[in-house]
């Protein structure tokens, strides 16, 4: 009988080890990160956005330019659409074997983001088109998904690691694409600075 129980118990280990490599919950250190840098650029956001005129908010450098609105509804146009593409990646079947495609950090991830040197043209449906009824709905909408977001990444059980996403630069998993959500918006954030800082810009 002794003999039988050793390589059941053999079994039951290595499959237990077997589950752990192939499902790694989020650490605290990897929900500390994501929740910081959601609370950091959500409130750069607002404090650049916070008093600004009609004026202002619509003011633009030229034609082909965005205006500081249009920013923002782009931004809290994408904090959904993101969010909905990340949770769609994780309802997918677990790929643990993509594990290997994986060839940028979290970091590396937010270094593209923020490059502005470097110009993409916005999907159709993010392009800001008077989607909200003023900057205030933009913004409402962009806060309500954010702290829901934030939540979501302060107690998900869920399996972010091995749920992978096609990135224009490669392959990333899930929690990847949760910085990449935060990182679009830290992108248009800057976006918006960059009128605020133009010749030009209305004083009020």
């Amino acid at each position: 009988m002794k003999k039988l129980l050793l390589p059941v118990l053999l079994l039951t280990v290595f499959s237990v080890s077997a589950v752990r490599l192939a499902y790694e919950p989020l650490t605290a250190d990897e929900r500390r990160f994501a929740i910081d840098y959601y609370e950091k650029t959500k409130a750069r956001l607002l404090a650049d956005v916070k008093g600004l005129s009609a004026n202002q908010l619509n003011w633009k450098a030229d034609t082909s330019r965005w205006s500081i609105y249009q920013c923002t509804e782009h931004i809290a146009l994408a904090e959904t659409m993101i969010w909905q593409w990340v949770q769609g990646a994780e309802k997918q079947p677990a790929t643990p074997q993509k594990r290997t495609e994986v060839k940028v950090t979290s970091d590396q991830i937010i270094a593209m983001l923020t490059d502005r040197s470097h110009k993409f043209h916005a999907p159709e449906q993010l392009v800001p088109g008077s989607q909200f009824a003023n900057e205030e709905a933009a913004l409402a909408a962009f806060v309500s998904r954010r702290d829901s977001t934030i939540n979501y990444i302060k107690s998900t059980p869920d399996d972010l690691k091995d749920h992978f996403m096609a990135f224009p630069f490669g392959m990333g998993d899930c929690y990847q694409g949760l910085i990449f959500l935060a990182a679009h918006s830290a992108r248009h954030t800057l976006q918006i600075e960059e009128v605020m800082a133009t010749p030009g810009f209305p004083k009020n």
